[in-house]
């Protein structure tokens, strides 16, 4: 009598890709709560567009490819993809652009490079660069966090659904009257017109220790990367890379010139921060594999990120810098790669 053997491995895996994607995308649910809280609905409708252009994209590229759809279509991959992209538009982000965003996302920057773990860049951060890049008009509409002092009463769920799907808000009202400046914009616009972080702090604008609201929104996202953390869902050393090379920077140059450097607190938590450095970084596909080379390309992109925010054209630069520093993981992976048994 013959047994047949299956092709290795012969020990089933403890965990699955979907069972990883659902911790994901439960673990973004606090850091979610709170940004609606403070901005609103829009976020709702960027993660309900996000959600079925990336589905239809993935069903569209499988067939493509000749795949089943089945069981790539339900791993979640491509609402994490989705999820990602969403919180990283602003509220008021026309709809045709967060599709354009999304489908790119997975459409180029995943499946063209074969699908899931082969993507050599973040597709979420790849997504939304291209919209970034390609129409930077329909990229301004952060709302004003609730608690700021406005003349205006705030946009309701019916104005945010016109201005989204129609591009219309009411009689006398235009978007510039509604939406502002984001924190990192205003430091880093005020700041090159020579004015002292003290004054630019000033504004309602800001919080105790960050932009107002953004500070409660990256303290959400980082209990949510802790509880990954604990889960064993990622390892600490690109979130600690990443924190420690952009709070380190910051406490440097802020110690050197107070007046005109921001402090390390205000890097922290404003903007993507504690999203980019536990949800983003540690994508595993497109991050560096060893413990040492997590470590380098985590502080490579909080370095970026100081490096963007301070001196570059963007306010905020997480993308960019993930983006980078993805290109550098073969490099980072060639000479961190541990020592082989028997090799000198």
């Amino acid at each position: 009598m013959e047994f047949p053997t299956a092709a290795a491995p012969h020990l089933p895996p403890r965990t699955t890709v979907t069972a990883i994607m659902l911790e994901v995308l439960l673990a973004l649910v606090p850091g979610v709560l709170v940004y609606l809280w403070y901005f609103g609905p829009g976020l709702v409708l960027n993660l309900v567009i996000a959600a079925i252009t990336a589905l239809a994209t993935e069903a569209a590229m499988l067939k493509l490819r000749g795949q089943p759809l089945q069981p790539a279509l339900g791993d979640l991959s491509a609402l994490v993809t989705a999820t990602l992209l969403a919180l990283a538009l602003p509220p008021l982000t026309p709809w045709w652009v967060t599709a354009v965003a999304t489908a790119f996302a997975i459409a180029v920057a995943k499946h063209l490079y074969g699908g899931l773990g082969y993507n050599l860049f973040n597709p979420a951060m790849a997504g939304y660069a291209v919209v970034l890049i390609s129409f930077p008009a329909h990229m301004n509409g952060f709302l004003p966090p609730r608690g700021v002092g406005i003349e205006h009463p705030p946009v309701t769920i019916a104005e945010t659904l016109d201005f989204v799907f129609a591009g219309k808000l009411p009689d006398g009202m235009h978007i510039d009257a509604i939406s502002m400046a984001s924190p990192l914009d205003v430091m880093q616009g005020d700041l090159g017109r020579a004015r002292m972080v003290s004054e630019i702090t000033a504004s309602p604008l800001f919080g105790g220790f960050g932009g107002l609201g953004w500070e409660w929104i990256n303290a959400a996202f980082a209990v949510g990367g802790l509880w990954l953390l604990f889960r064993g869902i990622i390892r600490w050393h690109i979130p600690l890379g990443v924190l420690a090379g952009l709070g380190g920077l910051a406490m440097i140059c802020n110690l050197a010139d107070g007046d005109h450097y921001a402090s390390m607190s205000f890097h922290l938590f404003t903007g993507a921060t504690m999203l980019g450095a536990f949800f983003i970084a540690t994508e595993p596909v497109s991050a560096a594999g060893t413990d040492r080379g997590r470590l380098i390309y985590g502080a490579g992109i909080g370095l970026l990120v100081y490096a963007l925010r301070t001196w570059g054209a963007y306010p905020d630069g997480v993308a960019f810098s993930v983006l980078l520093m993805n290109g550098t993981v073969p490099l980072i992976n060639r000479y961190t790669r541990p020592r082989i048994y028997g090799k000198r």
